[in-house]
């Protein structure tokens, strides 16, 4: 559309005498002047006016005579009314161009939805209605919608208080709504607009995330939904690089065995070993403590790699254990022979292993390794050490594994809120187990 487009007309206001500028001749019936306010028939020869009355100042977010692009098509807001129906009150913009036609742009709690009047009415299936393949379900039946304010140009003869029978079918990302009186019936079908579209057209500042406790339109679709599709593909692949990083990295090499023997009840036994050569630095250590012979009581086992430069120690600590016996239900055994002791990251280095060992047994049994005789007649309690480089910690695997999940299901907990806030909305009917998946749909 240029300025000088021929469609355009001016006349005055028999109210104010202001100049107002027609901007769909031969289309509009009814147009309010900007001025004053007063609603004037645009097809009477006179200007004749229908009703006067003064407008509370309002502040549009789109002023009227504003251009914009959107689908490729350059919009004129030529009208504005407001409407409502007791719960909601909604804004609707009528745009014009002189090749396209009218559309509507409707504004409600910062949502835009772009709307087109249908040529023919809907098909009917059971409750929903289909067009162009797509089925609608019905969510409002019945609603009364009226004018409340008005200002601009219309194709029809718009007053505040007119009404009109209102019925809306939604498929997320779109809507169909019915409007009737006596006169006649009409079908519009919406598509709601992203926030980045609307601001390029018509720069509107966009509305704000939608958080719990907002309510949403009946057919705006979740925020969320195509997140979460767009997040998994990356949770699967971040899963696989944390296994193959503990495949390759969390591998034992290069054991080394050390042995040393502790009598149950006697002294502590201390003994160094080495030397174990790091030639990388910052290398996790494991080191498989296994005492086979333990019966009836348990060995400490403190273990600690002493750089031979710095003298820097890093500990260890394992209990093993084992207890046995028969009672009325049988058979019975707890405890473990074997423990495995993890040192998270050392310095390259050479270092010693500092082994301090001593074992204890419970006085209370009798055992055929360890009796109740004289300390003498005990047998000493071998442990065997296994040192290797490398180590595998699971808990840090998992807790990996929880942070790369905590978006997609936060993101999840998010859609499902917002899925039950839209659906419970719907006439008669609650939000519904099933109805929220709609929403992980495309449109």
């Amino acid at each position: 559309m240029s300025p000088e487009d021929n469609s355009v007309r001016t006349l005055s206001c028999p109210a104010c005498g202001g100049t107002i500028a027609m901007r769909a001749a031969g289309y509009t019936v009814t147009l309010a002047c900007e001025y004053c306010g007063t609603l004037i028939d645009a097809t009477d020869p006179d200007a004749r006016i229908i009703t006067r009355y003064h407008e509370t100042q309002a502040s549009l977010a789109i002023p009227l005579g504003t251009r914009g692009t959107l689908r490729g098509v350059e919009w004129e807001a030529i009208g504005w009314l407001q409407r409502s129906d007791g719960w909601a009150i909604w804004e609707e913009y009528l745009l014009f161009n002189p090749y396209a036609g009218y559309r509507w742009l409707i504004a409600q709690n910062g949502q835009w939805t772009l709307g087109m009047m249908l040529t023919a009415a809907p098909q009917r299936d059971g409750s929903d209605m289909i067009v162009a393949g797509r089925r609608f379900s019905p969510f409002y039946s019945g609603n009364t919608a009226r004018v409340t304010r008005v200002a601009g140009e219309f194709y029809w003869r718009v007053k505040v208080g007119e009404q009109v029978r209102a019925s809306d079918y939604v498929r997320p990302g779109f809507m169909l709504s019915l409007e009737q009186d006596e006169q006649e019936k009409s079908w519009t079908i919406g598509e709601w607009l992203a926030p980045r579209e609307i601001r390029a057209a018509f720069d509107v500042a966009p509305p704000p995330m939608w958080m719990p406790g907002m309510t949403p339109l009946a057919h705006q679709p979740s925020p969320y939904a195509r997140r979460i599709k767009g997040w998994w593909p990356i949770a699967a692949l971040s899963f696989l690089a944390l296994l193959l990083l503990l495949t390759l990295f969390g591998r034992a090499m290069q054991p080394q065995t050390f042995a040393v023997t502790a009598v149950p009840d006697g002294p502590a036994v201390s003994q160094t070993f080495g030397p174990i050569v790091l030639p990388l630095g910052r290398q996790a250590m494991t080191v498989e403590a296994t005492t086979p012979g333990v019966e009836q009581g348990w060995v400490d086992v403190d273990v600690a790699f002493v750089d031979r430069k710095t003298q820097d120690s890093y500990d260890a600590y394992a209990l093993n254990e084992h207890y046995s016996g028969r009672d009325s239900d049988g058979y019975w055994s707890e405890g473990s022979r074997s423990q495995t002791l993890k040192v998270a990251s050392l310095p390259a280095g050479t270092y010693d292993l500092v082994v301090d060992v001593q074992a204890h047994h419970w006085g209370g049994a009798v055992s055929s390794v360890w009796d109740q005789s004289t300390e003498s007649e005990k047998s000493p309690v071998e442990v065997v050490l296994t040192v290797a480089r490398g180590a595998r910690f699971a808990s840090n695997f998992w807790l990996a594994v929880l942070m790369i999940l905590i978006p997609p299901l936060l993101m999840l907990l998010l859609h499902i809120l917002f899925e039950n806030a839209r659906m419970a909305q719907k006439d008669g009917s609650p939000a519904d187990a099933d109805d929220w998946l709609q929403g992980m749909q495309s449109p």
